[in-house]
C-alpha cells in the first residue's frame, strides 16, 4: 500500500478452528436456515479462476456462510486432534492448511465488501463477527492438544523427508502458534482470548467510527466564490442539491488543500480533518486507551515487555531498538531538509503579500507555488497528461508486459460488486493463463480512505488455484462524461498497488497460506514500493503520459520539471512519515504500568521525544484517525513503509546497473523476489537477488536528503 494500509486474509493465514462446543455457542439458529446449496457463497464458482459471482451473492448469504466455514474448520480439526496416529506432516499439517480453506472463500469476498462497498448490513455482520473471529482464531491457536502435534512434526523435521516449502510451512505454523501463546498455561490461555476478543470488538468500533467521520465530516460549500482555484469539472463534480461537499480523505492533508485559494475554506477543511474522530459523536480516544492498554496486558501475558517486542518477531527489524535506530539515523537529514522548506515556502507567503506565519493549511498550497516558481511546475497542467485508464493500460500494464512479459485482455463478461470496477485476465509471455484482476479506482462513499490490494482467490498449487487479485484506490470520480485526470502523486499509487498485485499474481506456492504476498509486514510493501520507479522511467512515462485533448505525448521539457521536482517536498514528506511511524512504536512500547490518560497529551509528548514536533508539520495521521494500526493490521508495524522503501531503492539501483526496463532483469525479479512467497528468510532472499545486503544510501538520495 501506499500511504495506507495494505487489507491481508489474516484468517487464512492464521488458519483458526473452535472446539465443537464453541461452535454451538457461535451459531445462532436464524443464521443457519439457509440450505448450503442455495448459498453462492458455499457452491463452487462456475466463473473462470473461481472468481466470485456477484450477480448471485448478497447481503444475507454472508453471515450463514462465513458460520458454515467455521463448522467445517471445526470438524476438520477435531479430526486432525483425535487421530491416535503418531503426528505427521500428512495428517496434521496438511489437513490444518486445508481445514480453512470454504472458510477462505467467504471472508475473502466478505471483506473485499466490508473495504470497498459496504452497507449498514455489512457493518452490522462486520460488528457481529469481530469478536466470532477472534474467539475462532483463539481455539485453534491456543488448542493445546493441536499444538503438541505441530510440536512433534516440527521436533522431526531434520528426518521427515519434506521439501524446502513443506519444512518451510511447519516452521511457520510452530512459530505462529507459539508466538499466538500455545505454549501458556491454560489460565493464561483464557486471559488472553478474553483480551484478544476485546481488541476485536474495539478495533471494529473504531474503524466504523472513523469511517463515519471521515463520510459525515467534510466540508459542505455554500458560496461557489470559496471554492477558487479548482477547475470547473472539479467543481461540477462536487455539486449536490445546489451546495458543494469535499469530502475527507483518511490522512491529515487533505489533497483539496493544495488549490484552494480561499485561506478561510481551507482552514476550515483541514480542521475537520485532524478534528474528525476528537470529541462529540466519532471520538475514538478512549477506544485508542483501551485498545493500548490491552495490548500492552497481552504482551505481558506472552512474556515480553511490550506490543512492539511481541508483535516484531518474524519480521526484517525483529526488535523495537532497530526501529527506532532507523528513525534516528533518518530524522536529522529529515529536519534539516524540512528546514529549509518551511524557509521557502514562508517566502513564498511573504512574496504573495500574506502576512501571516506558515501553518499546515497553508503548506500544500504555497508549497505547489514553490513548486510551480522554482521549477515551473503546474500540476494542474500535469493532471492533463494523466488520464486514469491510459495510465493503466498504457503504464502500469505496459511496464508489467516490458518486464515481465505478461499480457492483459478486459474481460466485460465478469460480473463485479460495483459499475466503477474493470476486470482484466492476464496471460504469462507463453500464452498460459495467469488470473485475474481487478481495478476499482473511485472513491465513493461506500468505501474506505486510502488505497490496497488483496485477492478473492489466493493462488496455491494444492488447492488448484490460480490467483484473483484486486486493487482499490480513492482517485476524485469525473463528472458524468469527463475524463478521470489524476495528479501524478495518484499514478504512483496505481504504480504502487499494482507492485503488489504482481507479488500476488507471480505466487507461485504450493500453500495458500504462505503463498504470494502472505509475508512480514516489513517486506510486503517492497514490491509496491519498487514498482513506483517505473512511472518515471522514461520508455514507460512517454507510453501513457498522453495528453487527454489532442493525444499529445508529454514533452520533454515537462517531463524534467517532474523529475527536478522530485526530491522537492521531501522533507515535508518523511517527516509527515517519520511523525506517525514514531507515534505507532510509543504507543507499542509502553507497559502495562503506563496508564495513559490523555491521548492528545501522549501524543505531543511522543513527538516531541523525537524531535518531531513541528508545528508546520502534522503527522500523516494523528492516533485518534490512525486505520494502520487501530483497525488495520499495521500496530507496531508501519515503520515498514521507510523499511521498504529503502529495499525498493537499493533494488532500483540494481536495476539501473543491470540495463533498467529489460525483460532478463524483469524475470530475475520475479523469480528470486515476486514468485517467493514466505519460503525463506527475508534477508537471504533479497541478498540472492542483488548478490548484497540493501543500502540505506540510495533512498537518502533518491529523497534529495543525501
Amino acid at each position: 500500500m501506499k500511504k495506507h494500509m495494505l487489507i491481508t486474509a489474516i484468517i487464512a493465514v492464521m488458519v483458526s478452528c473452535n472446539t465443537k462446543e464453541t461452535k454451538k455457542e457461535n451459531i445462532k439458529k436464524e443464521d443457519t436456515n439457509m440450505n448450503v446449496t442455495e448459498n453462492p457463497l458455499l457452491v463452487k464458482s462456475t466463473l473462470d479462476y473461481g472468481a466470485p459471482d456477484f450477480t448471485k451473492i448478497k447481503d444475507e448469504h454472508f453471515m450463514p456462510a462465513i458460520l458454515k466455514g467455521m463448522e467445517v474448520q471445526n470438524e476438520e480439526i477435531a479430526k486432525i486432534v483425535e487421530n491416535i496416529d503418531a503426528p505427521t506432516f500428512d495428517n496434521t499439517i496438511l489437513p490444518l492448511e486445508e481445514s480453512s480453506k470454504v472458510l477462505d472463500n467467504v471472508t475473502a469476498v466478505f471483506y473485499a465488501l466490508a473495504g470497498a462497498n459496504t452497507n449498514d448490513k455489512i457493518r452490522e455482520i462486520q460488528k457481529e463477527l469481530a469478536p466470532k473471529f477472534s474467539k475462532h482464531t483463539d481455539e485453534i491457536l491456543l488448542n493445546t492438544p493441536l499444538f503438541e502435534r505441530i510440536k512433534t512434526v516440527y521436533n522431526n523435521l531434520g528426518s521427515s523427508g519434506l521439501d524446502e516449502e513443506s519444512k518451510h510451512l511447519v516452521k511457520e505454523y510452530y512459530k505462529n502458534f507459539v508466538k499466538a501463546g500455545a505454549n501458556l498455561s491454560e489460565e493464561k490461555k483464557k486471559e488472553l482470548k478474553d483480551i484478544n476478543a476485546q481488541i476485536a470488538s474495539l478495533s471494529n468500533d473504531f474503524g466504523k467510527k472513523l469511517l463515519d467521520a471521515s463520510k459525515k465530516g467534510g466540508v459542505v460549500v455554500e458560496d461557489k466564490a470559496k471554492l477558487k482555484g479548482f477547475s470547473e469539472e472539479k467543481i461540477k463534480s462536487l455539486e449536490k442539491d445546489g451546495k458543494y461537499n469535499i469530502q475527507l480523505i483518511n490522512t491529515t492533508q487533505q489533497p483539496s488543500l493544495q488549490t484552494l485559494e480561499d485561506r478561510g475554506t481551507r482552514e476550515e477543511l483541514f480542521n475537520k480533518s485532524i478534528k474528525r474522530t476528537e470529541g462529540g459523536e466519532f471520538d475514538t480516544s478512549d477506544l485508542v486507551k483501551q485498545m493500548v492498554a490491552l495490548r500492552a496486558k497481552k504482551a505481558q501475558i506472552l512474556g515480553f515487555d511490550n506490543y512492539a517486542s511481541w508483535s516484531l518477531q518474524g519480521t526484517m527489524a525483529s526488535k523495537p531498538e532497530k526501529v527506532f535506530e532507523m528513525f534516528t539515523n533518518l530524522i536529522p537529514g529529515s529536519l534539516e531538509k524540512a528546514d529549509s522548506e518551511i524557509k521557502e515556502i514562508q517566502a513564498q507567503i511573504n512574496k504573495d503579500g500574506g502576512d501571516f506565519k506558515l501553518t499546515p493549511y497553508d503548506w500544500n498550497h504555497y508549497a505547489e507555488k514553490v513548486r510551480k516558481s522554482k521549477y515551473d511546475l503546474d500540476e494542474e497542467e500535469v493532471k492533463q497528461y494523466f488520464e486514469l485508464n491510459n495510465v493503466l493500460e498504457k503504464g502500469v500494464f505496459y511496464a508489467a508486459n516490458k518486464l515481465y512479459g505478461i499480457t492483459f485482455k478486459k474481460r466485460d463478461d465478469i460480473p463485479t460488486y460495483h459499475p466503477d470496477v474493470v476486470v482484466y485476465e492476464l496471460f504469462n509471455e507463453d500464452g498460459s493463463k495467469l488470473g485475474l484482476f481487478y481495478g476499482d479506482y473511485f472513491a465513493r462513499d461506500s468505501k474506505r480512505g486510502g488505497a490496497w490490494m488483496s485477492a478473492f482467490v489466493k493462488q496455491s498449487k494444492l488447492r488448484d488455484q490460480k490467483p484473483v487479485i484486486y486493487n482499490v484506490c480513492n482517485s476524485p470520480k469525473p463528472a458524468e462524461g469527463e475524463p478521470a485526470l489524476i495528479s501524478f502523486d495518484e499514478v504512483e499509487t496505481m504504480f504502487h498497488e499494482f507492485g503488489h498485485a504482481l507479488h500476488g499474481l507471480f505466487g507461485d506456492q504450493k500453500y495458500a497460506s504462505i503463498s504470494g504476498t502472505s509475508v512480514a509486514r516489513d517486506f510486503v510493501e517492497f514490491p509496491s514500493q519498487f514498482n513506483e520507479n517505473w512511472a518515471t522511467h522514461p520508455e514507460v512515462l512517454n507510453n501513457y503520459a498522453l495528453h487527454y485533448k489532442t493525444g499529445e505525448v508529454i514533452p520533454d521539457a515537462l517531463l524534467q520539471k517532474i523529475k527536478n521536482a522530485g526530491t522537492f517536498n521531501q522533507g515535508y514528506s518523511i517527516i509527515e512519515n517519520l511523525g506517525s511511524s514514531n507515534l505507532d512504536m510509543q504507543w507499542h512500547t509502553i507497559g502495562v504500568d503506563d496508564n495513559v490518560e490523555d491521548v492528545a497529551a501522549f501524543e505531543k509528548e511522543a513527538l516531541e521525544k523525537m524531535k518531531l514536533k513541528i508545528a508546520e508539520i502534522p503527522p500523516r495521521y494523528r492516533s485518534t484517525y490512525f486505520a494502520h494500526i487501530f483497525s488495520g493490521g499495521y500496530a507496531a508495524g508501519y515503520y515498514s513503509y521507510l523499511w521498504t522503501e529503502m529495499l525498493s531503492h537499493d533494488a532500483y539501483d540494481w536495476f539501473k546497473d543491470n540495463g533498467l526496463l529489460t525483460r532478463e532483469n524483469g524475470e530475475k525479479f520475479r523469480k528470486e523476489i515476486l514468485s517467493r512467497g514466505n519460503t525463506m528468510d527475508y534477508a537471504k532472499m533479497y541478498k540472492t537477488f542483488a548478490g548484497r545486503d540493501p543500502q540505506a544510501e540510495p533512498m537518502l538520495k533518491a529523497r534529495g536528503l543525501k
